[in-house]
């Protein structure tokens, strides 16, 4: 499964890359890392609606350190077990 983490202008602005580094995080804690890679993304095309992340084809916009948990248990982990 491959994550991309939007990281441009907007999505920077509003913590991408602190998402991307607790995504990471969250990863090594359930043993995903051979599952599961994380990559960077210019432009996923929302930038009024980030941070954007995109679990292989779904996109989801609006993600935030407050709700990353219930992203992550939703589009990751259900689908990884």
């Amino acid at each position: 499964m491959d994550i991309l983490v939007c990281i441009g202008s907007s999505c920077h602005v509003r913590g991408s890359y602190s998402i991307m580094n607790e995504l990471k995080s969250m990863i090594t804690e359930k043993h995903l890392d051979s599952e599961v890679y994380i990559k960077p993304a210019f432009c996923l095309g929302y930038c009024k609606l980030g941070v954007t992340i995109k679990v292989d084809e779904q996109l989801v916009t609006g993600v935030t350190r407050e709700n990353l948990t219930e992203v992550f248990d939703k589009y990751v982990l259900k689908k990884v077990d």
